[in-house]
């Protein structure tokens, strides 16, 4: 790994990471849980059900709420709340400080670009999109795209594959013990974003590398290397 060419690609976790989507989550979760009679969430509560996808988000607000939810239910208001968050996505949601100059740096320094998150796919695409970093991206993995969700790390692996890279030569980029403990268990080198979605915070997280904000990460990636 002391080759200069390390690494050959940077992957970021999207919510928390790249975008601060927390506004349109609560607010997409709150109008879920008051179509079935249910109270609203503060954002603080809901910042410690995201990172695990939409199955476990509305599982662990049923859970907040002290009610079960069977799988047939749980799936009935997961498409209910995606229908709600799709048409939302980009609302309030905001790219977080120094994204976009990350991206352009990085992109323009050679190395592969890619999202690897539980969100679904076409949410993810639609987000990327807007905020005009799609383009940047040479590779996409959603939530849904068939390997089992972070934290297992069989997403990356799979991204790892997508891009014929050994995981080794991959950096991911993520805020919360989900990402660390994916990357952890992929072989990957893992850099964790202070100010996130993690009720532990970033510095406890156990990653090679914590940094404020994501234009700190150009400069950062040789501290990586050994």
């Amino acid at each position: 790994m002391s080759d200069a060419s390390w690494p050959k690609a940077v992957l970021f976790d999207l919510d928390g990471t790249l975008i601060d989507s927390l506004p349109d989550i609560h607010a997409a979760l709150n109008e879920t849980l008051a179509s079935y009679g249910e109270p609203p969430f503060m954002p603080e509560a809901v910042a410690a059900m995201v990172g695990a996808g939409v199955q476990a988000l509305i599982e662990r607000a049923y859970a907040a709420l002290g009610k079960a939810i069977d799988p047939a239910s749980r799936d009935k208001v997961v498409a209910r709340y995606l229908s709600i968050y799709g048409a939302r996505a980009t609302e309030l949601t905001t790219l977080n400080a120094g994204a976009s100059d990350a991206l352009r740096l990085l992109d323009e320094g050679g190395f592969r670009l890619g999202v690897v998150t539980n969100k679904p796919r076409v949410e993810t695409d639609d987000i990327l999109r807007h905020f005009g970093i799609l383009d940047r991206m040479a590779l996409v993995v959603g939530g849904d795209a068939g390997p089992r969700k972070k934290p297992a790390p069989d997403l990356l692996l799979f991204a790892a594959e997508e891009l014929a890279l050994e995981p080794a030569d991959i950096v991911f980029v993520g805020d919360s013990e989900n990402d660390v403990e994916a990357a952890k268990g992929a072989g990957i080198k893992v850099i964790a974003l202070r100010g996130g979605y993690t009720t532990l915070g970033a510095d406890a997280l156990g990653a090679d590398l914590v940094l404020d904000r994501l234009d700190e990460i150009p400069a950062r990636l040789a501290d990586l290397r050994g």
